[in-house]
């Protein structure tokens, strides 16, 4: 059994006793709810930098990444650098993440935020909603067809966009559907952890222009971003790169910086 197998197992254990603490009533409660989500996809479209910067503390490949920073320096560090929107891990046993983390960073930011998670629920993207996401992740390697359509179905109905994460041609192809906004390609293999630009640059072709393309995992440099763009890439998730720094805000605004005049 891979890293993501027992992640899979652990995460629809944990949604089974979330369910029974917290109604779904308590979730659309929530003041979100109300609340016009921020677009992801039009900044991404509109932006010179593509930058989504990503709030990590560690991860099952690296183990500890960076305590040092609270969500609010790291988010708020975040948009003044300019970045399009700030990916959220929530995952508490693998990744160090929580919903709280999204809640501070809704109360800090005013940019798009994505829920960084495992979802294999609908309660789950209610939980997202009722913790002021904008946008949630699919992961095709671990839903099929149908469980991509319902829950991304259910994501546009209350207001949430949705990114699908992809690696390999096989998971594209059952996934294309009206209902995701943009289609990120993993470089990271999830089972192996190895990584790879050229899983973007192999799958490019093959994502239909409707969707705003999004390279996701081990980019670091100005270059690996220039040498992606002519593939029709418009979004780039980077998070260990500045969350291993001293300040991850400073790393992103120095990044950003130097980008945008390239």
């Amino acid at each position: 059994m891979n890293i993501l197998d027992k992640i899979i197992i652990d995460k629809k254990r944990e949604v089974i006793l979330k369910k029974s603490i917290i109604p779904v009533s308590q979730l659309e409660a929530s003041i979100f709810f109300e609340k016009k989500t921020i677009s992801l996809r039009d900044n991404l479209l509109n932006s010179t930098s593509g930058i989504i910067a990503e709030h990590k503390r560690r991860s099952p490949s690296k183990a500890e990444i960076n305590y040092s920073f609270t969500v609010e320096e790291v988010t708020k560090g975040y948009e003044n650098a300019g970045a399009c929107g700030i990916s959220v891990l929530t995952d508490g046993k693998y990744f160090g993440g929580s919903l709280d983390d999204l809640l501070l960073a809704r109360a800090t930011v005013s940019i798009p935020l994505l829920r960084k998670e495992f979802i294999v629920d609908e309660y789950q993207i209610l939980e997202a909603k009722a913790h002021g996401a904008d946008l949630i992740l699919l992961i095709a390697a671990v839903l099929t067809r149908d469980e991509i359509k319902t829950l991304s179905e259910f994501a546009k109905g209350i207001g949430l966009e949705v990114l699908l994460e992809v690696h390999n041609q096989e998971e594209l192809e059952k996934s294309i559907m009206p209902t995701l906004d943009m289609i990120g390609v993993n470089n990271r293999n999830l089972k192996t952890f190895e990584v790879s630009l050229d899983f973007s640059k192999q799958l490019a072709a093959q994502i239909p222009d409707d969707f705003v393309k999004v390279s996701e995992s081990g980019i670091s440099s100005i270059e690996a971003i220039n040498e992606l763009k002519p593939y029709g890439y418009k979004g780039f998730l980077i998070g260990e790169n500045f969350m291993k720094t001293d300040n991850a805000g400073k790393a992103a605004s120095e990044f950003i910086s130097k980008l945008n005049k390239k």
